[in-house]
């Protein structure tokens, strides 16, 4: 080519991230092996399964928003897997909660995670950049 290199970077730029997402997609969502017999089931898979990664991108965009973005089995351990059961209170009108077991130290955090799901995120302009 002969662009000037300022030229190029802005060329492949855009693709900078792209290599990670491929890479994301076949270690957490089975992206590499799930071929079918029939093309159209194979095409309903694949579908799926951009979905289910486009929901754990806006769930890493509006509840995590961290600068971090967590893979699929990382998220799994901090926030997806987490054991917990429905308290009831025989005696009082009071509502069933659900108490989660999560280890004290993390509790702030985990709370501080779930109130940033409140409003949407920040949308990042070209100036944030």
């Amino acid at each position: 080519m002969e662009l000037p290199v300022a030229e190029v970077w802005r060329t492949y730029r855009g693709r900078a991230d792209c290599e990670n997402r491929i890479k994301e997609l076949k270690a957490d969502f089975g992206l590499d092996a799930f071929n079918l017999r029939d093309f159209w089931a194979t095409e309903s898979a694949l579908g799926f399964a951009m979905l289910a990664y486009n929901l754990m991108s806006l769930f890493r965009q509006s509840v995590m928003r961290a600068r971090v973005q967590h893979t699929l089995s990382t998220l799994h351990g901090l926030v997806l897997s987490i054991g917990g059961a429905w308290k009831t209170n025989s005696k009082t009108d009071e509502p069933k909660r659900l108490m989660l077991s999560i280890p004290r130290k993390h509790r702030a955090w985990f709370t501080s995670m779930w109130a940033n799901a409140s409003g949407p995120p920040d949308i990042m302009t070209t100036k944030n950049l």
